[in-house]
């Protein structure tokens, strides 16, 4: 499992002060593709396909609205839909096709390669193109929400810093039910011709990432989870 300060340690610009922020995030760590919360609580991540709504013929634009609101009458939790926007990173591609335009023997095919790898560049710092993102967050909470009482909401906001550690079996039992709670939105999703994907472990790590460090996560990439120390 990843802790959130195994993150955060690994993280490369993480200094001295790094651990103090770690208490206002609200994760304690990521496992099984879960992110556990610090107040017990999970969370599980899909990311979502989109769909190009308007270019949808008047009778396909109606059985999507129809689906979607069948979705919606379907699910007895709540849900968290985000779209996150990012600049285009088009790095690693404006990389490979250099290194392919050095290994050109082809004079003029080199300089037409070096035109359009210049032009694309150029291009996308111009435009400012975006690429984005579709997510769904699903959470499970053992105590609902509207049962907990004033002071136990007071409380938690009092001991934000402090993370409940869960046993296995605790885990085990809370994650079975976000699975099946997973595998319903998953099933609803695809009723409305979007395909979804759980994220793992590695992809959440670097979606919290990049989510809270969206200046450095673009010049400096998350390490594997498989290269971070962790303890059990």
């Amino acid at each position: 499992m990843a802790t959130i300060k195994n993150i955060l340690e690994k993280s490369p610009h993480a200094g001295p002060n790094t651990p103090s922020t770690q208490k206002y995030l609200p994760m304690a760590e990521m496992r099984d593709g879960t992110v556990i919360m610090r107040d017990g609580t999970l969370r599980a991540v899909l990311l979502v396909s989109s769909m190009n709504f308007a270019l949808k013929s008047e009778e396909e634009q109606e059985a999507t609205i129809q689906g979607y609101m069948s979705f919606l009458n379907s699910v007895d939790f709540p849900l968290q839909i985000v779209v996150q926007s990012r600049k285009l990173d088009i790095g690693k591609y404006l990389s490979d096709f250099e290194h392919k335009e050095k290994e050109q023997t082809n004079e003029l095919l080199r300089l037409q390669m070096r035109d359009y790898r210049a032009f694309v560049a150029e291009l996308v710092e111009l435009a400012e193109i975006t690429s984005k993102k579709f997510f769904i967050t699903i959470p499970y909470d053992p105590v609902a929400d509207g049962k907990r009482g004033f002071m136990h909401q007071v409380k938690s906001l009092i001991s934000f810093g402090s993370s409940l550690s869960l046993s296995h079996q605790e885990f085990a039992d809370r994650k079975h039910i976000l699975d099946q709670r997973v595998g319903n939105v998953l099933n609803g999703l695809l009723s409305m011709g979007l395909n979804a994907a759980r994220l793992e472990t590695q992809d959440l790590i670097e979606l919290y990432y990049n989510t809270y460090n969206p200046d450095i996560s673009a010049r400096e990439k998350m390490v594997n989870v498989s290269e971070i120390q962790v303890s059990s």
